[in-house]
């Protein structure tokens, strides 16, 4: 059985690679690219039995270096972000890992794999490639997945208050909790409902279920109570607008 591996962290790809050898001594690891470009060109010329394929990597994403794999190779997608892909995909593809997968969850996958390629022929890839090519913009984003320690807390959009920019990462608002994603909130932004989340702020986006009230001062400048926090949200001016008839 031949593999390759695509992801744009060198570590995480050689580390991938080791514990797999250790998992399963008889795959053959053909190659470790890290980029979607020359992951795709592994698919085309290598043509795997099994390919890793990180989900968000330069020059083409995962999902689009998936549309060159061959007939009967099993794709795991890997992703170290919470996406609405992953639900998609899930019914699609062979399994899928979020980084860092444990040592446990690696076990589990290769097991899947193996009762795959043991099966008769299935319509994994039949589904997958339809998933690909159908049209429309995908569904807004219903949860994330936000890293609490070793564990990982799943969080409805439903319960967030606001996202706020923190770096590279994106600080959430709960009732009650503050937590972390690693997901930057420009790319966030473009995943959730824009009917329900609003962008007040260049690093602020609002539940607008969560604003009781804007408040206007005589300089013109706009500022949001909330339902379930105390603190107060700034509106820049560009977004002042939003809230005029409030």
């Amino acid at each position: 059985m031949k593999a390759i591996i695509a992801d744009d962290e060198l570590h995480l790809a050689d580390d991938l690679r080791r514990r797999l050898l250790r998992l399963w001594p008889e795959l053959e690891i053909a190659a470790v690219v890290h980029d979607g470009l020359a992951a795709a060109a592994a698919l085309a010329e290598i043509r795997p039995d099994i390919a890793f394929l990180d989900i968000r990597m330069p020059g083409l994403s995962g999902l689009e270096a998936a549309r060159e794999v061959p007939p009967n190779c099993r794709v795991v997608f890997v992703t170290a972000y919470d996406e609405h892909a992953v639900a998609a995909f899930e019914q699609a593809a062979a399994d899928y890992l979020l980084k860092p997968a444990s040592d446990e969850r690696l076990a589990r996958c290769v097991e899947r794999l193996k009762r795959h390629i043991q099966a008769a022929p299935d319509e994994l890839l039949v589904r997958l490639q339809k998933l690909l090519a159908a049209p429309g913009k995908p569904e807004p984003l219903r949860w994330v997945r936000a890293q609490v320690g070793q564990a990982v807390r799943l969080v409805g959009v439903e319960e967030v208050c606001y996202f706020q920019s923190a770096d590279k990462y994106t600080a959430v608002f709960t009732r009650d909790a503050e937590l972390l994603l690693r997901t930057p909130i420009k790319e966030l932004t473009g995943q959730l409902d824009p009917a329900e989340f609003w962008q007040v702020h260049r690093g602020t986006v609002v539940n607008v279920r969560q604003v009781v009230a804007a408040h206007h001062n005589a300089l013109g400048r706009v500022t949001l109570t909330l339902r379930d926090r105390p603190e107060t949200l700034a509106v820049s001016r560009s977004y002042a607008h939003l809230f005029r008839q409030m």
